[in-house]
């Protein structure tokens, strides 16, 4: 594994961790809401990294990124976020991965960088919507139970809303180890940094209908936290958009089921190789 920093959107130091194969297919790994880059550690340290070259960011706010006090309503930060990294480390034509809120950021990339520069996109049980009542209604109530406690700055109170998070992302049980490893890196996100993150307000319907590249939707068919009407939605605004359902997978897929998430992603990169345009000699 490689550790960069890079300056990412107004000075913000962010944080990546690279593996896998230089002069290949970029894929870049972009997480959720309060994780963080370990969260695809089961893809970092993957057959994936034989035949792509694999990028995990930390987002602001998020891991070992730095962590603004006012940074996060701007889209365009988010976006700079993102090109940062490609033009850092020279991704070319990267393959943009994002789960649950990561979508959102990818998005943002789009509307303020357009989608050029970039080979395919990948949606993991995403939302790409914000602030209404129609982006609230593809989220369990279970889920929105819990968000007065991210907000919170009782530590009490804050760890016991996250450990009901990480619970509801997956399938089946978490041992100790992979559940106290994930509480740090959640706990170690600031109250105001999670709450900004619900206060911003977007509808990204109109680049979903317009983008061209390639499109992977993946959703677990037992997501607890958002539901697969917020998939469907997403494939029936991109007509050339497919939809991987992903049996006895929650709305980590790319834990419960690690082996078929990646084989998917690989398939997905190398379609996406393909398609990538020829280089005048």
């Amino acid at each position: 594994m490689l550790h960069h920093e890079i300056i990412g959107g107004g000075g913000t130091r962010l944080h990546l961790i690279e593996a896998g194969k230089q002069n290949s297919q970029p894929i870049v790994f972009i997480h959720g809401f309060s994780q963080c880059s370990l969260a695809w550690s089961r893809q970092l340290d993957s057959d994936l990294a034989r035949d792509h070259r694999l990028v995990a960011m930390d987002m602001r706010g998020h891991g070992l990124s730095d962590s603004p006090r006012d940074a996060y309503g701007d889209g365009r930060l988010w976006a700079d976020d993102v090109a940062a990294t490609m033009k850092e480390l020279d991704l070319d034509q990267p393959i943009l991965c994002g789960w649950s809120y990561g979508p959102l950021v990818i998005l943002d990339y789009i509307r303020h960088y357009g989608e050029e520069a970039i080979g395919g996109i990948h949606f993991v049980d995403g939302v790409t919507k914000l602030g209404s009542d129609e982006a609230v209604s593809v989220l369990a109530p279970e889920f929105l139970a819990l968000v007065p406690g991210f907000f919170s700055t009782d530590a009490e109170t804050s760890v016991r809303s996250l450990e009901s998070l990480l619970r509801m992302c997956v399938v089946g049980q978490l041992s100790p180890p992979e559940l106290y490893t994930m509480l740090g890196y959640n706990v170690r996100v600031a109250a105001h940094v999670r709450q900004a993150l619900f206060s911003r307000v977007l509808d990204n319907d109109d680049l979903l209908r317009s983008t061209r590249k390639p499109v992977l939707i993946t959703h677990g068919a037992e997501d607890a936290i958002v539901r697969r009407a917020a998939a469907e939605h997403q494939r029936a605004l991109i007509a050339h958009a497919e939809l991987d359902i992903m049996k006895g997978a929650g709305h980590a897929p790319f834990f419960d089921d690690a082996p078929a998430f990646n084989r998917r992603l690989a398939w997905f990169a190398r379609d996406v190789a393909r398609r990538r345009p020829a280089v005048a000699v």
